[in-house]
């Protein structure tokens, strides 16, 4: 059986999370710089072999300050760890269009198996005859897993960033 290879389109994907501010509000995120690409025997996915990168650089929040803080020492420490990365260890079917994709996650020098619930959004022909396929992914992390360990007090109680992370991605690519 061929394989076929897709490859990320970036102007119609995004890779995004959320972070509890203050208990109360969330911040959002995302990464402008990254590459992600499918290897897959057939178009339903299972056995594929599916990998991310991101420039940890590339993250923005909307906030200078919060950036530049997000990617030093406290955080992401991007000097010394500059990207992060995916690798698929499994895709599997649990309903029609809804897959679990688990795989190893590396980030801040820590490698750790995470779970993503992907929906699948199939093929389509694009009006130039391109064949995209979409998946959405959704998943909840810690950062403290991966060593980003910073935070700070509140006097009211509780702590000002959140430990758990949520994210948000969607992905369109196009078969080559």
């Amino acid at each position: 059986m061929s394989t076929t290879k897709w490859v990320i389109d970036p102007t119609h994907s995004e890779i995004g999370f959320k972070v509890r501010h203050m208990m109360f509000t969330n911040v959002s995120g995302k990464f402008s710089k990254f590459d992600a690409t499918i290897e897959a025997e057939d178009s339903n996915l299972e056995n594929s072999k599916i990998e991310f990168t991101g420039a940890i650089d590339s993250i923005t929040t909307g906030n200078a300050d919060r950036d530049t803080h997000l990617l030093s020492a406290d955080f992401f420490d991007a000097a010394q760890f500059p990207e992060i990365k995916f690798s698929a260890t499994s895709f599997s079917k649990i309903d029609e269009g809804e897959y679990v994709l688990v795989g190893d996650l590396s980030l801040h020098g820590v490698t750790k198996s995470v779970k993503l619930i992907a929906d699948y959004g199939g093929l389509m022909k694009d009006p130039w005859g391109n064949t995209k396929m979409a998946l959405a992914l959704e998943g909840k992390i810690n950062r403290k897993d991966w060593g980003l360990n910073w935070n700070s007090a509140l006097e009211t109680g509780g702590v000002l960033v959140s430990e758990e992370v949520r994210l948000n991605i969607e992905l369109q690519f196009l078969q080559q």
